[in-house]
């Protein structure tokens, strides 16, 4: 029989829950409220309200957009174009890859999915060095440009991610029938037609999850953008341009902070739209695995 938890216990957890979330939440506060300030206003009373404005964001929202050093509108599709293609990729690769190895029961397909499984074990500060270098070398024997250029970081963003992509979908294939793929090769189908016409479709809910995990992480990012297309090219992303902005207005705060909440909010809109997607696959993918 279930038991009510105590009313004190109750408290307490929605008391801890409470402290967490504004602990949490406090950073992103800060750079919404400084976007609704001059830098004077920042600098003499950070956390206080006083002469904060809507025009005032107004008048710092078309500071940052217009400004000729950040480049927001070149940034913002820069990386637009980095995530979507991206997380495309893993996403359909991923899936692919995963249900090729959780449907041929041999060493060979075990031993790929723990080099997976491994790769997710190893800190990027380890590889960073190799990384680069790599795709030095590898630029130049096949005459394309991986540094400093937007399919690199795509390339690197697929090998990257393809880890996590293909634990969380090879847990929820392994939930659905395999009687399923057997009618359908029964009726003629192909081991393609099978895969997208039957798999893939049913994937739905697990995909939703990994490409939105995948897809605040490569919009978000810092490191690799930073190492390959480097900070000081004419490509960037958005926190790379963001970082270039803070070194040409280092005491302008209200146009920094500015810069970053445009960076940021993108995905927390997402996010907030697509929770109930990364939970439920998450839940799926537990349940199934």
């Amino acid at each position: 029989m279930n038991r009510k938890p105590k009313f004190s216990t109750f408290l307490i957890e929605m008391i801890i829950a409470i402290v967490v979330a504004l602990y949490v939440l406090y950073p992103f506060f800060i750079v919404v409220l400084s976007a609704f300030k001059n830098s004077t206003s920042i600098t003499e009373d950070p956390i206080g309200f006083k002469n904060a404005g809507f025009s005032t964001f107004v008048k710092n929202l078309n500071d940052v957009v217009n400004n000729t050093h950040f480049k927001f509108w070149s940034a913002f599709g820069t990386s637009a174009v980095i995530t979507v293609i991206s997380l495309f990729l893993l996403a359909l690769f991923g899936a692919m890859a995963a249900w090729v190895i959780c449907r041929n029961h041999t060493a060979w397909s075990k031993g790929i999915y723990y080099i997976f499984i491994a790769s997710m074990i190893i800190p990027f500060q380890v590889v960073m060095l190799p990384l680069v270098s790599t795709f030095r070398d590898t630029g130049k024997f096949i005459g394309i440009s991986m540094l400093q250029s937007v399919p690199g970081i795509i390339f690197a963003y697929c090998g990257f991610g393809g880890a996590m992509t293909v634990f969380i979908l090879n847990g929820f294939i392994k939930g659905i029938p395999f009687t399923l793929e057997e009618a359908a090769y029964i009726d003629g189908c192909t081991p393609e037609q099978t895969f997208f016409k039957i798999v893939f479709p049913m994937l739905k809910p697990v995909i939703m999850t990994v490409t939105i995990l995948n897809g605040m992480w490569i919009w978000n990012d810092f490191l690799l953008p930073s190492m390959m297309l480097g900070l000081s090219g004419k490509v960037k992303t958005l926190p790379v341009a963001v970082q270039a902005f803070v070194g040409s207005y280092v005491k302008e705060w209200n146009m920094i902070l500015t810069a970053a909440f445009l960076a940021v909010i993108p995905m927390v809109i997402i996010f907030l739209i697509g929770q109930k997607q990364i939970v439920q696959g998450m839940v799926d993918g537990a349940v199934k695995g």
